[in-house]
């Protein structure tokens, strides 16, 4: 009766183990707490009679009730506890970073696409009526307005001879050039009512005509493109040069607002593949009007194939105007006008070329002369824009420029800003100097 009682503690003792270790399992593995009890060992030490394994039997069957019952109390409120927390700021902190990206993005999209879906309503250019008349007021300001200095010499009483030197040293210090200020100092002496008038006003007023002779009140300075067009004509092309320096680039860009001022569709040819920014220069200023930059993938490229390309676009988009920007400097003064050559007859294969601008910066003077007749000789110039002619520029160049090179003045600059770019008023520019 011993033997048989041990037997049955050392089952129960079994079962009691048993049942432990898979509560212990089944709580780490997540599984149910209402698992199938384990069953009893299947091996015993020794045969036992039916009544032994009965009672074994029973006393295991509750054992394992008993332990299901106490895993399932300790296993269910555990679970809810760890898997509660542990699902809900998973789903937190997976919705947190889907919509913080989205919050983020959305002001930061919408300011970059501003820019492109309306490039023309936010930089709508000022009209080329009423530029000129504020821009007068810059020049009537330049550091050099020579006719003030013409006047108060000229309503001095008895003039001496001194006094008509002090006119032309004042001419040529202001860049009219030495033909132009001989002609006019002649011509001043020989007028009796200069010499004879002591009204101020009056002495103005002479002077402000000969001025105006000189700076040519007659010449057509319209650009092709502004003028009317018979149907069918295509797009005006205007092919910019100049020496590197002179705000070529920037003037085409301003030039392109300024007919989109008009109501004029432009397309721009960026030529200049030499300097590797000019391009850029040129989408940027054409990005803020709406207007389209033919440009080659690479730097360096042929400028001839992008001026060919962009004749090609202008022509396909029925634009108004097509201007192409070209290269300032090449390797030699030679290679630069044989490219320049190029760009013109490889454009006239698809459109005519009817307008060539010579953009030359004020500022230089004289010094800037040799070069202007140099492009003239070579590629046929049609005009002249005059950059930088506030500040320290000396207006008389206006006049010496026209005399050397046979064309007119047809635009200045007269400022940094996007609109400081007018057609050119003999009138305006004549009073901004007289002050």
């Amino acid at each position: 009766m011993d033997q048989m009682t041990l037997w049955i503690i050392l089952g129960v003792v079994a079962v009691v183990i048993i049942a432990a270790v898979v509560a212990v399992v089944m709580k780490k593995k997540g599984a149910p707490a209402e698992a199938p009890a384990p069953a009893v060992p299947a091996v015993q030490p020794e045969p036992t009679p039916a009544a032994r394994a009965e009672s074994a039997a029973t006393a295991e069957k509750k054992a394992a009730d008993e332990s299901a019952a106490e895993a399932r109390e300790e296993s269910e409120p555990e679970t809810e506890e760890s898997e509660a927390p542990a699902t809900k700021p998973a789903a937190v902190e997976k919705a947190e970073p889907e919509l913080e990206p989205e919050s983020e993005a959305a002001p930061q999209s919408e300011p970059a696409a501003a820019p492109e879906s309306k490039p023309a309503p936010v930089a709508k250019p000022e009209p080329a009526a009423s530029r000129f008349e504020r821009l007068k007021a810059r020049l009537a300001k330049s550091a050099n307005p020579f006719g003030k200095a013409l006047f108060s010499i000229l309503t001095q009483d008895n003039l001496s001879e001194s006094d008509w030197e002090d006119v032309e040293d004042t001419l040529l210090l202001a860049d009219v050039g030495a033909e132009a200020s001989e002609q006019l100092v002649d011509e001043l002496r020989k007028d009796a009512r200069i010499t004879g008038e002591k009204d101020p006003e009056a002495v103005r007023a002479m002077l402000r005509e000969k001025l105006l002779d000189l700076v040519g009140r007659d010449m057509d300075r319209s650009l092709v493109a502004s003028r009317p067009r018979p149907t069918g004509a295509g797009p005006s092309v205007i092919i910019m040069v100049g020496v590197n320096g002179t705000g070529k680039t920037t003037t085409a860009g301003k030039l392109a607002r300024l007919f989109v001022a008009e109501d004029k569709k432009v397309v721009m040819g960026a030529a200049d593949t030499f300097r590797a920014a000019a391009a850029d220069q040129l989408e940027t200023w054409g990005s803020r009007v709406g207007v389209p930059v033919v440009r080659s993938d690479k730097d360096g490229a042929d400028p001839a194939s992008v001026a060919f390309e962009a004749a090609k676009v202008a022509k396909e988009q029925n634009a108004d105007v097509l201007i192409i920007d070209t290269a300032g400097r090449l390797q030699n003064k030679s290679n630069l006008m044989d490219e320049l050559g190029k760009i013109r007859r490889v454009t006239e294969k698809t459109l005519p070329v009817e307008e060539v601008l010579l953009v030359l910066d004020a500022t230089t003077g004289q010094n800037g002369m040799t070069q202007a007749k140099v492009f003239a000789e070579v590629i046929g110039i049609t005009g002249i824009v005059l950059t930088k002619l506030d500040g320290s520029a000396k207006g008389g160049i206006v006049i010496s420029v026209q005399k050397a090179l046979g064309v007119p003045v047809k635009l200045v600059g007269l400022g940094e800003g996007p609109d400081d770019l007018a057609p050119f008023d003999p009138e305006g520019f004549v009073d901004g100097i007289l002050g």
